[in-house]
């Protein structure tokens, strides 16, 4: 409770993840170390220490960004693979894509990035545990709806 500290139900156990408040700009690096929040609509619970540096106690919740920057876990423990259909400066053109993209394929997500550049949104369909199986997806994608995609290692 007194170390920058997280639970997250995905993120594989020893992410290390900056947590940006959307309210006030602060922000916390974290390391995952437990599962949860099991609490709809809420994606990560902080560590006393956390949620203090982010200026939450008060509150108690706050519209955060996660981010993941680095991975202190057991090698080979974290990842998947996904296919990326696009990157966006403009959320509104990912959104637009990720419909499109839901209307064949039920997992579709788009991911906020930042970067130098600025932000990006990137749309992303699936979690495949193997290469052949997100490259088969990868195929249908360029066949139905004539879009290039990759397949990536999601390994945040």
């Amino acid at each position: 409770m007194h170390l920058f500290t997280a639970a997250h139900r995905t993120l594989p156990l020893g992410s290390i993840a900056q947590v940006r408040s959307l309210t006030n700009d602060r922000t916390a690096t974290v390391r995952i170390n437990d599962r949860g929040p099991f609490v709809k609509g809420r994606i990560i619970d902080l560590s006393l220490a956390a949620a203090q540096a982010l200026g939450m106690i008060g509150e108690g919740t706050d519209q955060v960004e996660l981010r993941v920057i680095s991975y202190q876990g057991r090698p080979g423990a974290a990842g998947f693979l996904t296919v990326q259909v696009g990157s966006f400066a403009e959320q509104a053109n990912a959104q637009a894509l990720a419909a499109r993209l839901k209307a064949h394929f039920g997992d579709v997500r788009i991911l906020t990035v930042a970067l130098p550049a600025g932000k990006r949104y990137r749309v992303q369909v699936g979690r495949f545990a193997t290469e052949p199986q997100a490259q088969a997806v990868a195929d249908q994608i360029e066949r139905r709806l004539h879009l290039e995609s990759l397949v990536l290692r999601d390994d945040r």
